[in-house]
């Protein structure tokens, strides 16, 4: 009896639930980062849908902090919260300097920056996002 019960779980799980898991995972992702950015009063953040645009990673959070030490404490904080919540393996460069902290997920990659970094960069120009988050154009 036992053996006929597994394979009726897994019949009732079907294609559709492994569609759609992934899609719901990033965005519980994207969730929690947004959550945790603006407890942390991370500063003009810009969410960039990246889905059938690039192959690195699905969606890219760029934020900015008010000081070295602001962009150093949401970053830290923001691997804390990733830790706990199942999303443990995220690399991350620029933490010793906290000019310009990138944090990579996998699936969202966040840029963490001191405004004047920020704009030197200006990361959303690249992918064809104006400051206030929308989509442009491209040239």
């Amino acid at each position: 009896m036992n053996s006929e019960a597994a394979p009726g779980a897994q019949e009732t799980a079907g294609p559709e639930a492994a569609v759609s898991e992934p899609e719901d995972r990033i965005e519980a992702l994207e969730d929690l980062i947004l959550s945790r950015l603006d407890d942390d009063q991370a500063q003009d953040v810009v969410v960039i849908d990246l889905k059938g645009k690039s192959a690195v990673a699905d969606g890219l959070i760029v934020a900015s902090g008010r000081s070295q030490r602001h962009v150093g404490a949401i970053a830290d904080h923001l691997l804390r919260a990733l830790k706990e919540h199942g999303y443990g393996r995220a690399r991350v460069e620029g933490l010793p300097h906290c000019d310009w902290v990138l944090i990579d997920t996998g699936d969202i990659i966040v840029h963490l920056f001191r405004p004047e970094v920020r704009s030197f960069y200006n990361i959303e120009k690249i992918w064809s996002v104006d400051a206030s988050g929308h989509a442009v154009a491209a040239s």
